[in-house]
């Protein structure tokens, strides 16, 4: 893996596509032991846009019947969060009643998961468990549980594996880290 350029900023490698995989694997295995055998059909919430990515590669290794639904919220501008989280996108399907895992790229200070499962809870959702990709436990500031995180790191700014600067960068296999 070598240095790329995105627009103006420089980045460095960070986590390779096999540690990204392998992470996914183990947390797929934890998401399987937990819903063996379940006769509901639990919605699998991706997050739009930069868990598309880890989203179809999660739902590659499910063992049990689920649905696929999308919400879009936005809370980045550049390289720093705005502490704001926005509905971009609601809701593609009706969730009262039901099972919803979310799945999130990247849960850092929690503001936008702690916004996302009150909206979920206000659309009648009967159970929410979250599942990110990456997690910044140094920045984390929301009493929200994550039940399911396939790769601890931190606090940097990354891009790759679905994650963007400025909208660029999600189409990258590895993870780079700005390089400072």
């Amino acid at each position: 893996m070598a240095k790329i350029k995105l627009q103006n900023r420089t980045f460095v490698p960070y986590i390779s596509n096999e540690e990204i995989e392998k992470a996914i694997d183990r947390v797929a295995e934890k998401v399987n032991a937990d819903y063996k055998g379940c006769t509901d059909v639990p919605i699998i919430l991706c997050v739009l846009n930069g868990s598309i990515i880890f989203t179809a590669e999660l739902l590659k290794r499910l063992t049990f019947n689920c649905e696929l639904a999308t919400i879009r919220l936005s809370s980045y501008q550049g390289t720093e969060t705005t502490g704001v989280t926005r509905k971009v996108l609601g809701l593609t399907v009706s969730l009262k009643g039901r099972r919803v895992i979310v799945v999130e790229d990247i849960v850092d200070t929690g503001h936008t998961i702690t916004d996302l499962t009150r909206i979920l809870a206000e659309a009648g959702a009967s159970d929410v468990k979250v599942c990110t990709m990456l997690f910044k436990p140094a920045i984390f500031k929301s009493t929200i549980k994550l039940d399911y995180v396939a790769m601890e790191i931190e606090p940097k700014f990354i891009v790759g594996f679905g994650l963007d600067f400025n909208e660029l960068g999600r189409n990258l296999k590895d993870i780079y880290i700005l390089d400072e």
